[in-house]
């Protein structure tokens, strides 16, 4: 790990990861504006043009996800890519297992990453997740959730590499929440460069009038007008293939 992404774990311990979790609570997803730096965004863009750090590349009109393009990393990760992993899977395990709690789950997530693999690779999940998107003119991502197997962990990040408006243009990020016995709600994000935004692999507890319930989530991409948009997904569970 460089010493730049020291300096970004470091900001990871010092958020107020109290208030992350009670607008998570409040929300499904909260953003944490400017975490990487416009340098650190320019490398992990340059990381999708090399060749030894993937295992798989999904061409998304190709299963009807979509229009663009997206690459698994391999393991062993990249460093920085693993720090990432390593410092934000603890962070976000309270408010996970709070959730679990409030739905009557018996559904307990372990405090360390290793752990949280280990169950994985017993139900045969054994291929890493993180992932670097490309999306170019015409691009988009539709609604759909990122399970990959019986294991999952109900919460995962999303970093923002390009510059909205100057980069690209259009390429929202959306949200869609069910409720039952009512319409689904669309949640239109346009978080900018650098900014880290966590959100529901899969849904969020909703008070009622009866206690929590589950309010299942999606997520998906709007259409890239022109111009060039990439992200770095970070997943905290393995998948099968």
């Amino acid at each position: 790990m460089n010493s730049v992404m020291v300096e970004v774990t470091t900001k990871i311990d010092g958020l107020k990861w109290d208030q992350i979790a009670s607008v998570m609570h409040q929300k499904g997803y909260a953003i944490v504006r400017s975490l990487l730096s416009e340098r650190i965004c320019g490398e992990l863009i340059r990381l999708y043009t090399t060749h030894n750090h993937f295992r798989k590349t999904v061409v998304m009109e190709r299963y009807r996800f979509g229009l663009g393009e997206y690459k698994y990393f391999d393991y062993p990760l990249p460093p920085d890519i693993q720090a990432l992993r390593e410092h934000l899977y603890p962070k976000l395990v309270p408010i996970a297992n709070a959730w679990m709690k409030d739905l009557n789950m018996t559904t307990f997530f372990p405090g360390s990453l290793e752990a949280l693999l280990r169950q994985c690779l017993a139900q045969g999940q054994n291929k890493p997740t993180p992932l670097l998107l490309k999306y170019g003119e015409g691009g988009f991502n539709t609604l759909h959730q990122d399970l990959y197997g019986d294991v999952y962990f109900p919460l995962q990040v999303v970093f923002f590499l390009n510059r909205p408006d100057i980069d690209y243009r259009g390429g929202e990020f959306v949200l869609t929440q069910n409720t039952p016995r009512a319409q689904a709600k669309a949640i239109v994000l346009r978080p900018i460069i650098g900014d880290m935004l966590i959100f529901t692999s899969n849904f969020r507890p909703v008070q009622g009038s009866r206690g929590f319930y589950r309010a299942r989530m999606k997520h998906g991409v709007s259409e890239v007008h022109n111009g060039e948009r990439h992200t770095l997904g970070i997943i905290f569970h393995d998948a099968l293939n």
